[in-house]
């Protein structure tokens, strides 16, 4: 993770604020957030840089300069991000830059073909911002989500692939014989085959406290995080099968795990249903919405609840919250170029090519796979082979019209 030591002067309602709160996540960079309506000083201070205004997020940057309400863009520059290519033709271009891309990258770098990955916000991915992996292997201490994303970043660099990062793939499509990839940005890039692994976003609560405590209380993901809260009562957010099927999964070791279900009902699987209603170590509280996160010293401790019939507040004074309300394919900006689940997710063939010759999706954007680190890696060596055979295919097929066209000459 970058050194970096940034001020972010804002609130906590202020979209924006949290705007460039979780981009500086994303891409692992340290900074202190000053909430001006709590901190006078802060407020003075973000007045005095602005001659009376208060216009938020004031980013004060070690180097003394300050960016005021900056767009992502903004802030990537400053941060010295790699935001455009250095060619404009590739033989495979790469969206996504998790787990699944980067693994891809390396097998196809080390094939000896020209690899570009384009990721609209951090490199690492949904791993590179998880507290700690405990279930990776070749890791028996364990490995920062951090640290692993370093280091699969800097493995891809060794062979030569080039990343980009705060770039955000708008379209990507079929020109003449090969492929473009557009950018948000305005930039065309092509190649002769694209595979997308652009992920899967979890469904957020959008309630006050919940971003600044991911990672630090708040979690997506009970397999990866639930082992952290060994002895201590947690709470689960979410009445489906993933929800159900986590908190039991949790109490191998939680003494006691909450369940709070907005509905009146469980609408999980009729086992699971009974488990978790029968467990002296599952409570389900129904019709119960989650208000707001609080915490201190950087780590949530404090759960507010509201029933949804009474209208009655409680807290859960719990240090580790996980919310399965869902998963959103991140695979909208490519549904003219491959076949979505009904889900959104993306549908492929054995072979992990797409419903268009020459376009790949792995990962946990792809309809099937397991929203598993070590699975995703596995399917972007995977997907690497099968795009690999595509492109000695191609590269055939280009020699022999040269040679017809050759011989017709």
């Amino acid at each position: 993770m970058p050194d970096t030591k940034i001020k972010v002067y804002g609130t906590n309602w202020c979209s924006d604020c949290k705007r460039s709160k979780k981009f500086l996540g994303e891409q692992r960079v340290r900074y202190d957030f000053i909430n001006i309506e709590e901190d006078t000083d802060g407020q003075d201070f973000v007045q005095k840089v602005q001659n009376g205004g208060l216009t938020i997020p004031t980013i004060v940057f070690e180097d003394g300069s300050i960016l005021i309400e900056p767009s992502n863009a903004e802030l990537a520059a400053k941060l010295g991000l790699k935001t455009k290519a250095k060619n404009e033709f590739y033989d495979l271009i790469i969206v996504g830059g998790g787990p699944s891309s980067l693994t891809a990258a390396i097998y196809a770098a080390r094939d000896g073909f020209d690899v570009l990955v384009i990721e609209r916000s951090g490199l690492g991915g949904q791993a590179g911002i998880t507290e700690r992996l405990d279930n990776y292997p070749g890791f028996p201490q364990g490995v920062t989500g951090a640290d692993f994303a370093e280091r699969i970043i800097e493995q891809s660099k060794r062979y030569g692939v080039e990343l980009l990062s705060a770039q955000n793939v708008v379209k990507v499509g079929n020109y003449d014989e090969t492929h473009f990839v557009e950018t948000k940005s305005g930039q065309h890039y092509h190649s002769n085959a694209v595979l997308i692994a652009t992920g899967s976003t979890y469904r957020r609560l959008k309630v006050t406290g919940e971003d600044d405590y991911i990672g630090a209380g708040v979690h997506f993901c009970a397999t990866c995080d639930g082992p952290f809260y060994k002895g201590r009562e947690v709470a689960v957010i979410g009445g489906g099968n993933s929800a159900v099927e986590e908190a039991a999964f949790l109490t191998r070791f939680c003494p006691k795990v909450t369940i709070l279900v907005r509905g009146s009902e469980l609408t999980a699987n009729k086992i699971a249903v009974d488990k978790a209603l029968n467990s002296p170590q599952m409570e389900v509280l129904f019709n119960t919405e989650v208000v707001e996160f609080k915490g201190k010293d950087n780590h949530m401790d404090t759960l507010v609840y509201k029933n949804r019939k009474t209208g009655e507040v409680g807290e859960l004074h719990i240090p580790g919250v996980f919310v399965f309300i869902g998963l959103t394919p991140n695979s909208q900006p490519f549904k003219d170029v491959a076949k979505l689940d009904i889900q959104g997710f993306i549908m492929t063939g054995i072979d992990y090519q797409t419903s268009t010759e020459g376009i790949f999706a792995a990962g946990d954007v792809r309809s099937g796979s397991t929203k598993q680190l070590v699975s995703a890696a596995g399917e972007g060596a995977a997907a690497a082979l099968a795009i690999r055979e595509h492109l000695r295919g191609h590269d055939a097929h280009t020699l022999e019209k040269a040679l017809v066209g050759t011989a017709s000459n």
